[in-house]
């Protein structure tokens, strides 16, 4: 429908830029997305189509990426479209560049089992660790806002795994001192036995 829009006369140069920039001021901003109309006015139709084309090919690669753990953690769809929502700008520029790559022929195999593993380790980055099975419900209501954001787009490439690195070895210290509590030795199998007898 867009695209037959854009061949009407004199607004029809104006419909895709207009459509380009609809999509992309939620994901991006006023001001970035201003400046993609501005440029995409001057641009052949045929590059704004295949530019609209990956933006929605992306977001598609995006979902099945993450289905496996939206599967595990059991979101709603509306938990599902709150949690897209919030980290939209960071999964599309994270979904694009494996889109692209994936059209390669013949690598494109390949490539898509490498986009699954970065999309585990990108979890790992934007979301917390997954709760016990009987704390899921609250777990998926606490993970709709992305809280770090700020914290984590100030930082580096190095400063994130230490990060990250850290908050794991926090909450691995902290399960080896519950676990602790439970690993009392058990007394002798002969005192077990005199005691049976008496």
């Amino acid at each position: 429908m867009i695209f037959m829009l854009s061949y009407t006369p004199i607004i029809g140069r104006f419909v895709l830029p207009g459509a380009s920039f609809y999509t992309f001021q939620k994901v991006i901003g006023l001001a970035p997305a201003s400046l993609i109309f501005g440029v995409s006015v001057f641009l052949p139709r045929t590059f704004l189509v295949v530019f609209l084309q990956s933006y929605f090919a992306s977001r598609n690669l995006m979902r099945e990426l993450l289905e496996p753990y939206f599967c595990r953690l059991r979101f709603t769809k509306a938990q599902k479209k709150n949690w897209f929502h919030d980290r939209e700008g960071l999964l599309f520029g994270f979904g694009v560049g494996f889109y692209l790559l994936i059209r390669i022929p013949f690598l494109g195999v390949l490539i898509y089992g490498i986009a699954e593993a970065s999309t585990a380790y990108l979890i790992t980055k934007i979301t917390d660790p997954p709760p016990p099975p009987d704390q899921r419900e609250e777990f998926a209501v606490t993970q709709q806002h992305w809280t770090n954001k700020i914290d984590f787009l100030k930082l580096s490439l190095t400063e994130i795994d230490k990060k990250i690195n850290s908050k794991k070895t926090i909450y691995s210290s902290n399960i080896d001192s519950i676990s602790s509590l439970h690993d009392s030795k058990p007394p002798p199998y002969q005192e077990f036995e005199d005691k049976q007898l008496y």
